[in-house]
């Protein structure tokens, strides 16, 4: 009897798991980048603008309100050659509690010759005990551009919450002209407020974020350390591989947002997207 009553609450938990997944692609038309395929489904959606002068800008919406475990969310982006394509996202999004199993999200960029991508979501903020499995796999032509942001919060800390227990796993791999240029897997479970007060690990911090530009080089590097003593947090900037990466972390979501966002401005010749700045 007990057995049945288990898999019948198994059961009844994995139909209410949210799911969702986009895929769209964009090309140049006429001077234009405008949308071509677009398929959605589930809580998932992207909406887009009004048309801009060259670029095109999408938004996500995730409709289930958040993130819980055991929801999985797919997303597929491919810019054709010469496009232009600014991707955020409508809110900052929140990671739940979960009794089960992981959270999954799966994000697949694709960018041709001569296209831009920026992938510019507003912050993924954990709660306690949340878990979550995100891949990021990123293949760009050898002319292709990228600006990519990502940031993630443990905890509000100005609502006096932290992230004690839980995991976090986060698989990077990014390829240029075919190569692999960089993997990186960062993983963090069980204690992880005792793990981020380690000075290696975040020193205290309870907000990180990664900037990627390609491509990218020590000229880059350099502009950016002019930036160096208006910083409220922790900033590492470097460039291999012909890219340059910059490393965040912070006491607070406020003192990083502002850092990432000077980072961005010196980094982009594009304005950010207007809800990054309501």
């Amino acid at each position: 009897m007990q057995t049945d009553i288990t898999s019948a609450a198994s059961a009844i938990f994995a139909a209410n798991r949210a799911q969702g997944a986009v895929t769209f692609d964009v090309h140049r038309a006429e001077g234009v980048t405008r949308r071509r395929h677009l398929h959605e489904s589930g809580s998932l959606r992207v909406r887009f603008p009004s048309p801009e002068a060259e670029g095109l800008s999408a938004v996500f919406v995730n409709t289930a309100g958040g993130v819980a475990g055991g929801d999985r969310f797919d997303i597929d982006i491919a810019t054709g050659e010469g496009a232009r394509l600014a991707v955020t996202t409508a809110a900052a999004e929140k990671v739940y509690r979960a009794q089960g199993a992981a959270a999954q999200l799966n994000i697949a960029l694709k960018a041709a010759a001569g296209s831009h991508l920026a992938w510019l979501p507003q912050e993924t903020i954990l709660f306690d005990r949340a878990r979550i499995s995100r891949k990021i796999d990123i293949d760009l032509a050898d002319s292709a551009s990228l600006l990519l942001c990502e940031i993630v919060v443990f905890g509000r800390a100005a609502m006096g919450e932290r992230m004690l227990q839980g995991e976090f796993i986060d698989r990077w791999r990014v390829r240029r002209g075919g190569r692999l240029v960089f993997a990186e897997t960062v993983r963090l479970d069980g204690d992880i407020g005792e793990k981020l007060n380690r000075p290696a690990i975040a020193g205290g911090g309870v907000a990180i974020g990664t900037v990627l530009i390609v491509p990218g080089d020590e000229a880059l590097v350099e502009r950016i350390r002019e930036l160096s003593e208006s910083f409220g947090g922790e900033v590492g900037v470097s460039a291999w591989n012909g890219f340059a990466m910059v490393r965040f972390c912070a006491q607070d979501a406020t003192r990083l947002r502002a850092d990432i966002m000077a980072v961005l401005g010196r980094a982009s010749g594009s304005a950010l997207p207007r809800l990054w700045l309501n």
